[in-house]
């Protein structure tokens, strides 16, 4: 796919579905007693392996329409043995959470995927539950999958001290001590994204969460909650917000509103940079649906200036940093983004994989240790061509560099960006965007 220069981007847009809520409100309607209904929820193929998991599990779930959804739950404690393997694709997010929930109950199951997900390190998650009482049956060679464990009905209560920012290892580590008979304690010396807590007391569970140092958390949880359906509005997805939002930035003549995006504080460090870099972004209509915030957001065409994006902020924006490195490209001086090690095991090797796309496009850039610097000009040449070695946002991060450079950027495969956003191409060519 090949993203050429485009006309001004004009127009609103509503991207998909948040996919961490989209995930959860799944797995809590698995969990909870009732009839779960979701409207919102993004349906990209790793949310519907999630949904196909929760069906494996004993819940029913049904699509109602474009985004409505119901799931009537087979409750904390009464989940069954799936009978053929839990095969999660591309989804790193659905395997690690559903690991959680599987390790809290005395069932076995087998967690698989595609040669992506093949790659990616579960260790870091099966590590906490192994110390709950979850047994590991087998997995390939340096926690990876295919794994396949045996969950316990009486998950020990542990304290967790989190050796890295990670919400998904937390929430394995939450869902697995629901069914744990006394209190299961997560510490975190860098506040991850706090969507599960949220959820977990919007159905009905008692959470509690200090302050743990300067930037971390404690969360605690009281064991065997009763969780009862509720209905989950989900929020619009800050991370697939973030293509539409840059590609208004720095195509000229842009004038974009995205509407009703998540503006949950954990989620917002992109929206932080970028007004720093001196983006036009007006935050408008705040207001709370399914208990997270949301707000309109106004986005016009700026020159963007380089900046130094502390390593503290990447928790919140973990996600965005690709299409950050793309409007670093296009801004006058240096941005230097600290502390990407995290990069380094998603999809791809994130790191490597932005540094090959700028590096195919002409882009001066260097990366000293888990800093990324690029060293922008307020304009890009572009030209090249991208390997996004399986990775959705690798992709769509150079499709929108292509809509503002010189010439025409391509990109090799562009089949997993329905992983999270399936009408990325039709909702941005509403607005302007040239794609061939």
């Amino acid at each position: 796919m090949t993203a050429g220069r485009s006309k001004p981007l004009l127009g609103s847009l509503k991207p998909p579905g948040d996919k961490s809520i989209s995930h959860r409100a799944l797995i809590f309607g698995l969990l909870a007693k009732g009839v779960t209904p979701i409207e919102g929820l993004l349906e990209g193929d790793d949310v519907l392996r999630t949904a196909d998991a929760c069906r494996a599990l004993g819940a029913k779930v049904e699509r109602l329409g474009e985004g409505k959804w119901r799931v009537e739950g087979a409750g904390l404690g009464s989940l069954l043995a799936p009978k053929e393997v839990l095969d999660f694709g591309n989804a790193g997010t659905g395997t690690r959470l559903m690991m959680g929930v599987v390790g809290g109950h005395a069932i076995k199951a087998t967690f698989d995927g595609d040669a992506s997900l093949r790659k990616r390190p579960m260790r870091r998650i099966l590590d906490p539950l192994v110390l709950m009482g979850v047994d590991v049956l087998s997995e390939t060679e340096g926690g990876r999958c295919p794994i396949t464990i045996q969950g316990t009905g009486e998950p020990a209560p542990i304290e967790y001290r989190s050796p890295v920012a990670s919400a998904q290892l937390k929430s394995a580590v939450l869902l697995a001590g629901l069914n744990s008979p006394g209190r299961t304690t997560v510490i975190e010396s860098e506040a991850s994204r706090d969507h599960t807590e949220k959820m977990l007391s919007y159905f009905g569970a008692t959470v509690h969460v200090e302050k743990e140092g300067a930037h971390g958390r404690k969360i605690t949880l009281e064991g065997r909650p009763t969780l009862n359906a509720r209905e989950v509005i989900v929020p619009a997805d800050p991370s697939s917000a973030a293509f539409p939002l840059v590609a208004a930035l720095l195509v000229p003549g842009s004038d974009v509103t995205i509407i009703g995006m998540m503006m949950n504080p954990l989620r917002i460090g992109l929206l932080t940079t970028l007004q720093e870099m001196g983006a036009q972004i007006d935050v408008t209509n705040p207001r709370i649906e399914g208990g997270e915030d949301v707000a309109d957001l106004r986005v016009r065409h700026s020159q963007l200036k380089g900046v130094d994006v502390p390593a503290d902020r990447a928790p919140s924006m973990i996600d965005e940093y690709p299409v950050l490195a793309v409007a670093a490209a296009f801004a006058k001086g240096e941005t230097r983004m600290r502390g990407l090690s995290e990069l380094r095991v998603k999809e791809s090797d994130r790191l490597a994989a932005v540094a090959a796309g700028l590096a195919a496009n002409g882009i001066e850039h260097r990366i000293e240790g888990d800093d990324l610097i690029v060293v922008g000009t307020g304009h890009v040449a572009g030209g090249g061509t991208v390997e996004t070695h399986l990775d959705h946002r690798i992709a769509m991060s150079f499709l929108v560099m292509g809509l503002a450079s010189d010439k025409p950027v391509t990109i090799d495969d562009a089949a997993m960006i329905a992983t999270s956003f399936p009408t990325f191409r039709p909702a941005l060519e509403k607005l302007g965007a040239t794609f061939s």
